[in-house]
């Protein structure tokens, strides 16, 4: 058969023998080549075959391919390639000479000579082991992911830039009554208040600019009327440009975190009112003394203007007992949570009232420093009242001899305020100052370790930070940050 070509002149004189060029293409192909002939015995194979099965010329040169392992199929498909017919891209699996499996994709041809006669079969192997297996993972991973999706109570979504959703796990029809048809295709602000649709906005754009994952919560009202708390973590999904080109959000069920978080807050704003009580009894009972005096003179007394005077007087303690009472009740008493438009001065001014009486027992002045024009917030007043009640308890008890506390207040031109509140107290040791916030690690000897884990809770949900800065022996300043309402 080798001599069955015509030697083949170009041009330039060159001289080509035909078997030589079809062993280099044999050679330098990137499949591997097998060549049986009409008995079935190997005849050639290139240097792929051996590659990708380990076998050698010497292995198989004049052996069948009956001697070697090979699928059920493949007789059968090696009479059909004698009668003609051809075979391609069949995805089989052989063995390597070592006894390892491989993924095969393989092609048979009938070989035919000048007149048209079959007088061999060609086989072209093409090793996809790899590729295969990758599928395979791939495969697994989606049907794990598949699985997960099915079975989590996590509220899985999927959007656009455009806030559609094109994705919806099936838990979102057991955590809020809704099948993902339902969803799937609609904008997320359908699903949003207006409010709640500018946070998210916020959050998407901290997003596009950062790559930061944010978090977003969510209160709702489910089908039978349940109230339901969700807390979402929106993540960025890049494309293979490495451009950020849809949201992936993983939203969990958390009411049972948040009547625990209340019950907690509940407990601090118990043990902070129980604390604050002896500085106001003290507080109210100066002015009770000054009732009984002037009471007393008012029955014996019998000029009109000094009756005036000394009514006067009992009107303003009065009012001063009703100011401090009132305070006092507010923070004791339980409130909806409700964000409303406040002026953040009028807040402090009204916390500074309450711990008032305490900071006089300890010979503490409090000084602040506002701005002139309005600080207004979108937040829960009474959920803040009891963070600054905590801050300034703090610094209090941090000055056992006395001191200044210093509430400063600043406006950053970004839509953030700065509320700082420094003492001149005791600090921090800088190794217990990274426990900080941690539930139930306190400092004080009679702490139960909840005020800065609730204070921390309270401003993150208020999309605010908090910090602590310390130094041994010069005193702390806490800082936090809100966002505020254009002026």
């Amino acid at each position: 058969m080798r001599n069955s070509f015509p030697i083949i002149g170009t041009d330039d004189g060159t001289i080509y023998d035909p078997n030589e060029l079809l062993s280099l293409f044999l050679d330098c192909t990137a499949d591997g080549f097998a060549i049986v002939d009409m008995e079935n015995r190997f005849l050639r194979i290139n240097h792929k075959y051996t590659e990708i099965f380990g076998y050698t010329e010497e292995d198989l040169i004049g052996r069948t391919f009956y001697e070697f392992s090979n699928p059920d199929f493949v007789p059968g498909i090696i009479a059909e390639v004698k009668n003609g017919k051809a075979f391609t891209n069949m995805i089989t699996q052989r063995y390597h000479k070592d006894g390892s499996m491989l993924d095969i994709a393989v092609s048979y041809s009938p070989f035919r000579n000048k007149s048209g006669k079959i007088i061999a079969i060609i086989a072209i192997y093409r090793d996809i082991t790899k590729i295969v297996s990758m599928e395979r993972e791939l495969n697994r991973t989606r049907e794990l992911y598949e699985l997960i999706t099915e079975n989590t109570t996590d509220l899985i979504k999927v959007i656009d830039k455009n806030k559609v959703i094109v994705y919806a796990s099936p838990s979102h029809e057991k955590v809020i009554n809704l099948k993902p048809e339902q969803i799937v295709g609609k904008n997320l602000s359908e699903f949003l208040s207006p409010e709640e649709e500018s946070i998210l906005d916020k959050k998407l754009k901290e997003i596009l600019e950062t790559g930061e994952p944010q978090i977003l919560r969510k209160k709702f009202t489910t089908c039978d009327q349940n109230t339901v708390y969700t807390e979402y973590n929106f993540s960025p999904i890049y494309n293979e440009k490495k451009e950020i080109e849809s949201f992936v959000s993983v939203g969990r069920n958390i009411t049972d975190r948040v009547k625990q978080d209340a019950t907690i807050r509940n407990l601090d704003r118990l043990s902070v009112t129980g604390q604050l009580a002896a500085g106001v009894a003290h507080e109210i009972r100066n002015p009770l003394t000054s009732l009984k005096g002037f009471s007393k003179l008012l029955q014996s007394c019998l000029d009109k203007e000094k009756q005036a005077d000394y009514l006067a007087i009992i009107m303003n303690e009065l009012d001063r007992i009703d100011t401090i009472v009132n305070e006092f009740m507010s923070l004791a008493k339980p409130q909806a949570v409700k964000f409303v438009k406040e002026d953040l001065k009028s807040i402090l001014d009204s916390t500074i009232s309450i711990i008032h009486p305490q900071a006089l027992l300890h010979n503490v002045q409090i000084i602040i420093n506002y701005p002139e024009q309005l600080v207004t917030l979108s937040c829960n007043g009474h959920q803040l009242k009891q963070v600054f009640l905590n801050f300034l308890k703090n610094a209090i008890e941090s000055m056992p001899e006395g001191g200044k506390i210093i509430i400063d207040l600043q406006l950053n031109g970004q839509g953030k305020v700065l509320v700082s509140i420094s003492d001149e107290g005791t600090g921090i040791e800088s190794d217990r100052l990274r426990y900080l916030g941690t539930p139930f690690y306190t400092t004080k000897d009679k702490g139960i370790g909840l005020g800065l884990t609730v204070s921390n809770k309270i401003i993150q949900e208020h999309n605010g930070t908090m910090r602590i800065i310390s130094e041994e022996g010069q005193g702390t300043t806490v800082v936090v940050e809100l966002d505020c309402l254009e002026t």
